[in-house]
């Protein structure tokens, strides 16, 4: 395996995120949209945005409300655009299969949701706040909280994949996936701010955390570009 300007050392499980060889060429790049998931306002539910309340019981955890503004570079709103979140449950694990943690289960959380941006761009999320969890990158590695969000644009294949983090978490300096972004102010626009007017009086926390599509001041996207 020959290395890339993709590859990040601290970070090993990078070079199996990027693909190895080379694009096939497209012949028809609007035939790609024929085959792929087509998502409207009808396939989204008033209640997906909110993750505590699909279930008989209440969710364990600390309760909070994630909510901020999509816009280009220019400032502009971006509208009806479909955000998805999925995250692990306060206890950090999981509701997949493949999750092996050895944190319990939320019967009554299972941390996936989705909502479509209003004509200002904004978004809003109920949900549990994540736990940490351990990985296998490296002795006593634990993943910070977070949460990651998916945004679709105007097709599936415009799918862009981030995640975003709270303040204050001891764990973010350890990150290997944060710091896989070596800009410090690209990596501090993936931390979201905890904004007491968006709280929820005896109901939930507040987090104030807004998405750049491009532009200098672009939120970092999982394929490390903007």
């Amino acid at each position: 395996m020959t290395a890339s300007h993709h590859d990040i050392p601290p970070y090993r499980g990078v070079p199996l995120r990027y693909p190895h060889r080379k694009s096939l060429p497209v012949r028809d790049p609007e035939a790609v949209e024929l085959y792929g998931p087509v998502f409207g306002a009808t396939d989204v539910s008033e209640r997906d945005h909110d993750l505590t309340v699909r279930h008989p019981g209440e969710p364990l955890g600390e309760r909070i409300t994630v909510s901020g503004r999509i816009t280009d570079r220019q400032g502009q709103p971006v509208a009806t655009q479909l955000v998805e979140i999925w995250q692990a449950n306060a206890s950090g694990r999981y509701a997949h299969q493949l999750d092996r943690h050895r944190a319990p289960l939320d019967p009554n959380f299972t941390g996936h949701g989705r909502c479509l941006t209003d004509a200002e761009g904004r978004y809003a999320f109920t949900t549990i706040k994540p736990g940490a969890y351990p990985w296998e990158h490296h002795h006593n590695a634990w993943r910070p909280a977070h949460i990651h969000f998916s945004l679709f644009g105007t097709a599936f294949a415009q799918r862009l994949i981030t995640q975003m983090y709270f303040p204050g978490d001891p764990l973010l300096a350890l990150d290997p996936i944060l710091h896989s972004v070596d800009d410090e102010a690209a990596r501090e626009r993936l931390v979201a701010a905890y904004d007491p007017e968006r709280s929820v009086p005896h109901w939930s926390l507040g987090y104030r955390w807004d998405i750049v599509l491009d532009g200098p001041s672009a939120t970092r996207f999982e394929d490390g570009g903007h």
